[in-house]
């Protein structure tokens, strides 16, 4: 038997995997580290949330690890032995400690994997990389299914994983429900009925990590109750959260996902995408149990509840991770549509007289969560609509969410929400006038501005913006046959209402804090 190697295995901060086959291997010759840096906390300003949303996270794994006899180094953000950078880190270790062997696991982001890449490179030990064992899918499986096809379509992606996994399939070929999509049944507006449970919430005390970064003198964005810190950071936290959406939840989840209420935050949504994330739940426990307790109450619970539900994981969440390894790193740089401008100062603290923008950037400043329409329909709208640049919008939603990771955060912005990308993801940008926010929301209903108007400086923003940037970028958009219908509408717009409409929509990308 070959002897084993004294090694050294890196833990990074979203791969808090309680049931990776490292745990369950002889861990006499291996020692695990785990490390809070400044590399992490100050590559774009994060919400004050995150980190510490993160940092609770990875020092409940470190306790859990070590209460099961692992060998544990773990070094905090105040750590006197900390470099606060990766590579400096290990190989102080390394050397400090005399391991022959470094291990990890393949990381999410592509920035990360190349510097571990060029690290374990450097090394003059042995080094292992391994799998984070997370995932339904490879990096490279999306790559391979769109071999030779010119469209990326989600949902044949997702029809295929349906089929591969067994997931609500009646058969091998055959869908639960007799549909493959419920998405026509998923947008209802919420109107204070059915009543909404409230979250499953925690109330944490983080006081202490709180003074541990502000000692540290790390920038951040937001706001927290330091006495009622409300996410989960274990894993049965997670545990929790995921049975009370099974529970209390699921039943409405998919009628009411697209739905938008000033009174409420979180709706019937889940609130796992940060459990999801740094890998505390895998997308496999969180389907099963979902799927599960629809067979056991489908006499209370539609198909169209749970299916919506699982296109986000398996459909939605697997196909933007295969995208982002397919593109990137060039996916990054990507502005096909050339915006340029700027994000309002009201992205920072949700000074704004549109109602809309108003609460949901309140609702991420003070919660570090927007559900997905508030983020593509309200803010990705505004942004898109008023030619921001993308890499000012990425910035923005990396940093303001706690879920946010690259790897799904940039594909969901650069691609879908801003059509950076030129329609990698979306065939059609997500832009519209107030209508859709009015058909969707109560935001409309006390707004500054009236909904019903197009110009007018009690107009709302949205109508002028919507039309403005359908005329602005027509020469893009003029072969799209998803857009034929909304440019032949624009063709017959009066010019006179429309010259009304361009100088409104100037006004408002140039003084954006006027509105």
């Amino acid at each position: 038997m070959a002897e084993k190697l004294k090694s050294l295995r890196l833990i990074l901060g979203d791969q808090l995997n309680h049931q990776h086959s490292w745990f369950k291997e002889d861990q006499d010759h291996t020692t695990y580290v785990m490390m809070e840096m400044r590399q992490e906390t100050d590559y774009v300003v994060h919400h004050i949330q995150k980190i510490i949303g993160f940092f609770c996270a990875m020092r409940n794994f470190a306790d859990y690890l070590q209460q099961r006899n692992h060998q544990v180094i773990y070094l905090n953000i105040n750590d006197s032995q900390n470099t606060q950078k990766l590579d400096e880190n290990i190989k102080k270790l390394i050397a400090e400690n005399n391991f022959e062997k470094f291990e990890y696991q393949l990381p999410d982001e592509y920035r990360l994997d190349e510097q571990l890449k060029k690290i374990y490179k450097d090394l003059s030990i042995k080094t292992e990389v391994y799998d984070t064992e997370h995932f339904y899918t490879q990096r490279d499986e999306l790559a391979k299914f769109y071999e030779g096809k010119k469209l990326l379509a989600m949902e044949y992606f997702y029809r295929n994983m349906r089929k591969k996994h067994g997931i609500l399939m009646l058969n091998s070929k055959d869908p639960e429900g007799g549909k493959w999509n419920f998405d026509k049944s998923n947008r209802k507006k919420w109107k204070g009925e059915p009543e909404i449970p409230h979250e499953r919430g925690f109330r944490k005390d983080v006081s202490n990590i709180l003074k541990e970064i502000e000692k540290e003198g790390i920038k951040t964005l937001g706001s927290v109750q330091e006495k009622d810190f409300n996410w989960p950071t274990s894993r049965e936290d997670s545990l929790s959260v995921l049975n009370y959406f099974c529970k209390n939840l699921l039943i409405h989840f998919g009628d009411y996902q697209d739905a938008l209420h000033t009174k409420e935050v979180y709706l019937f949504h889940s609130r796992l995408s940060f459990s999801l994330n740094i890998k505390m739940l895998s997308p496999k426990e969180v389907i099963n149990s979902v799927v599960d307790y629809y067979y056991d109450h489908k006499e209370e619970i539609d198909i169209s509840q749970v299916e919506g539900f699982v296109r986000q994981i398996l459909g939605w969440r697997e196909y933007m991770r295969g995208v982002y390894w397919k593109k990137m790193p060039g996916y990054q740089r990507s502005n096909k549509i050339r915006n340029q401008n700027i994000l309002p100062d009201f992205y920072w603290d949700a000074k704004t007289k549109m109602n809309c923008l108003h609460h949901s950037i309140k609702n991420s400043l003070e919660n570090a969560y927007a559900h997905h329409i508030q983020r593509l329909m309200i803010t990705g709208n505004y942004a898109l609509l008023t030619e921001t640049h993308p890499d000012e919008v990425d910035a923005w939603y990396l940093g303001i969410y706690i879920d946010a990771i690259e790897w799904v955060e940039i594909t969901n912005t650069r691609g879908m929400s801003q059509f950076a990308d030129g329609g990698i993801v979306a065939t059609k940008p997500y832009v519209s006038s107030g209508n859709y926010i009015n058909k969707m929301s109560n935001y409309c209903k006390n707004c500054h501005y009236k909904v019903s108007k197009k110009t007018g400086d009690d107009a709302c923003p949205f109508n002028s913006l919507y039309w403005n940037f359908l005329d602005s970028k027509k020469n893009y958009f003029k072969d799209n046959q998803r857009m034929k219908m909304v440019y032949s509408l624009l063709d017959k717009k009066d010019s006179e209402e429309m010259e009304k409409m361009r100088k409104r929509a100037r006004k408002i990308i140039q003084n954006p804090s006027d509105f």
